[in-house]
């Protein structure tokens, strides 16, 4: 398979600049614009650029550039999902610096793709049943519905990978009170609080693009009701989960 990079960069100008005379046969025909045009190129859709089909050492790889301060939006408002859903998958960090803002948004990404979870899935489920939801969030199809290439895609990722997605999420899992972790065992138990109460908390957590994007579907035009009422209005409906489900972002 081909691998995939992510390059988070402060200065994308900069850093095509430098990367044009290094690698200019990695680009397509934006590179006779230079570095200023493929920049502005990148600030579209999900804020990434990526050159693809390239050679390396004996493989073909592919690689995206998107600004840290985009990736940082997306992993807490989730405005695309594009990257922050596949952060919310095992993924090899090569290198980071020390931005705290990025460290922070990272945890969050993965703390609000649990709560997201939470709400799709019933009060009880299996360790692999949150894995699948979580991989399966940023996907077109709703793998417990359907069955078809998307919930082969989610399965093929989840199944191999369960200790790799045990140690992404165990440090979140093991402070969340609804949930008793048992990690020497490889499972959890989890009571989920299904109550209009329980689950009007976790909409409040959800990234704002997410909610965003609930109240539009709950809230018939004209009545512009604030993002609290409603809320707490799908809080209290019986089909919340596959409300958030039809709200979520889909980047894949």
């Amino acid at each position: 398979n081909m691998l995939d990079f992510v390059f988070a960069v402060d200065d994308s100008v900069t850093w095509h600049m430098m990367n044009l005379l290094k690698n200019r046969s990695h680009y397509s025909f934006l590179k006779v614009f230079g570095p200023k045009q493929i920049s502005s190129v990148q600030s579209y859709g999900a804020g990434i650029y990526y050159n693809t089909l390239v050679p390396c050492n004996g493989r073909m790889i592919k690689y995206g550039v998107i600004s840290t301060d985009t990736l940082i939006d997306d992993l807490l408002h989730w405005k695309t999902l594009y990257v922050a859903g596949r952060l919310q998958k095992p993924v090899k960090i090569l290198t980071q610096n020390e931005n705290s803002k990025l460290q922070a948004a990272l945890v969050r990404n993965l703390k609000s793709a649990v709560t997201a979870a939470f709400l799709m899935l019933p009060e009880s489920f299996s360790e692999e049943d949150l894995y699948m939801q979580i991989a399966g969030l940023s996907y077109s199809g709703d793998f417990r519905m359907v069955i078809g290439e998307d919930r082969s895609k989610v399965q093929n990722i989840v199944k191999p990978n369960v200790p790799h997605f045990q140690k992404l999420y165990s440090n979140i899992l093991q402070d969340c009170p609804q949930v008793v972790y048992k990690h020497h065992l490889g499972r959890l138990e989890a009571s989920i609080d299904k109550s209009p109460e329980g689950q009007f908390t976790q909409l409040m957590a959800l990234p704002r693009t997410l909610q965003q994007k609930i109240t539009s579907l709950v809230d018939p035009p004209g009545k512009n009701r604030d993002v609290e009422e409603i809320l707490l209005q799908v809080a209290h409906d019986p089909d919340c989960g596959f409300v958030v489900h039809q709200g979520r972002p889909r980047s894949v």
